[in-house]
């Protein structure tokens, strides 16, 4: 029959795929992104001048550790939405835990700091720069990563979309924090976490045009 021949034909040039290719398309996105919002922070922002001391402190690899995990939380997520039927619970359940851990950190310590320093405690010294520098540091792995997963097979566009910006948000708040002198949980909490929730917002709205099949 006419059909059996054109699904014989269709299928004899097919090749297996080898197994982790999603995941290294997306990760390698974090390279690329990373390497452009590096180049950003060193002729833009400039790295903090104390950032020699800064590293041999257990508050800078907290900072950075929060970035990274909500990072890698949507780098989970979106290699899961990547596939037609996986599932992104678990790795959004795990972006869920380190939100509340780092909310839990920064309450207890605004409710530990005297009532007029508590204001300092939570807005710092660049509260209003923090989201949208971070923002901007996220944008080039953002389009990387949505470039990556138009090559695959996303059908739920907009979540999709919303994944690639966590995963970008976590790659340019970890980069920030090689200009960023700011240590506060609370801080952290509310606008490193807003920087990243912008760049997960602008992922879903541009993901159902980035990522539709043409």
């Amino acid at each position: 029959m006419e059909t059996d021949r054109l699904i014989e034909g269709l299928a004899a040039d097919l090749r297996p795929v080898s197994p982790g290719v999603v995941s290294r398309r997306i990760a390698l996105t974090a390279l690329v992104g990373g390497a452009v919002a590096l180049v950003v922070v060193l002729s833009w922002l400039g790295l903090r001048q104390d950032l020699a001391a800064a590293v041999t402190g257990p508050m800078f690899w907290m900072k950075a550790g929060y970035a990274a995990v909500l990072g890698v939380a949507g780098f989970w997520c979106a290699e899961r939405l990547a596939r037609p039927a996986a599932s992104p619970r678990r790795a959004a359940a795990l972006g869920l835990l380190a939100l509340m851990v780092m909310g839990g950190l920064g309450a207890a310590t605004l409710m530990a700091a005297e009532p007029s320093e508590r204001a300092a405690v939570w807005l710092g010294h660049s509260w209003r720069r923090c989201p949208v520098n971070i923002l901007a540091l996220s944008l080039p792995t953002l389009a990387a990563a949505l470039w990556a997963m138009r090559r695959l097979a996303p059908t739920r566009l907009r979540l999709a979309g919303a994944a690639a910006g966590l995963f970008a948000g976590g790659v340019g708040a970890t980069v920030y924090g090689l200009h960023c002198t700011e240590t506060s949980p609370m801080f952290l909490a509310t606008w490193y976490s807003l920087g990243m929730a912008l760049s997960a917002g602008l992922g879903a709205l541009v993901g159902p045009w980035a990522l539709r099949w043409r």
